[in-house]
């Protein structure tokens, strides 16, 4: 896959609406990948660190809910629930179990084109004037190809996620983060759910940084304050 665009991951049991919906995104820059059922969609998790997946509630192997719930919990990555279930408390739980965004079917592709761009946008705000690199202990981060770069060589990807928490700390060195901070910069829903996802990026920011996850050197947590990144920042 071409890393220098967003991926988004499609689960939903009905190929009409996959197909619908992987066409919409792919003509409007997106990377696409596609599953019918939640265990293959798991499966391919240990591999595949997409920006946002569409889940439909109505899966025939796995209760939607509880998938989400998970996702929210561990993979970092944006969470749209695309379902035909319409009651007020449906959405209302889906968004309380982690989710980002509800979107009703039947739809409007184009809708779900905007939402998701949407969602992009949070770790983006103003848009093309924000610098897309740094280089810090080592390493070069790079936005738009969404590419960590060692001084040895070596280059790890990072997902959209993870990479608005990395660009949060890049841009405030050497100065305490709270949660209520990365809430407020990240469009997040305070809580459980969403003081997981944040360990969970940032954990997988260590293990890509070759952070000793017993005594992290570049990114500390301050237990009961927040997080802080020690080192310079160089922007180019």
């Amino acid at each position: 896959m071409n890393v220098s665009k967003p991926v988004v991951a499609i689960l939903d049991d009905e190929p009409e609406i996959r197909r619908l919906l992987a066409d919409a995104l792919e003509d409007a820059g997106f990377q696409t990948a596609r599953f019918d059922r939640a265990s293959a969609f798991e499966a391919a998790l240990q591999k595949l660190s997409p920006d946002i997946c569409l889940v439909d509630l109505g899966l025939p192997d796995k209760d939607g809910l509880a998938l989400v719930h998970r996702l929210a919990l561990e993979s970092g990555a944006s969470i749209i629930i695309i379902s035909g279930r319409a009651q007020v408390q449906d959405k209302v739980t889906g968004l309380e179990l982690g989710a980002d965004d509800y979107i009703i079917k039947p739809f409007d592709p184009a809708e779900v084109v905007a939402r998701a761009r949407a969602l992009l946008r949070r770790g983006n705000p103003t848009g093309g004037n924000r610098q897309m690199e740094a280089h810090f202990a080592g390493w070069c981060a790079q936005f738009e190809q969404y590419t960590l770069r060692a001084d040895d060589g070596a280059v790890l990807n990072f997902s959209h996620a993870e990479g608005e928490v990395l660009r949060l700390f890049l841009e405030r060195p050497n100065r305490l983060i709270s949660r209520a901070q990365m809430q407020e910069s990240l469009s997040g829903t305070a809580g459980e759910s969403f003081d997981r996802a944040m360990d969970v990026r940032v954990s997988r920011l260590r293990t890509k940084l070759r952070e000793d996850p017993k005594n992290p050197k570049l990114i500390k947590t301050i237990y009961g304050a927040g997080y802080i990144f020690l080192g310079d920042v160089v922007w180019r």
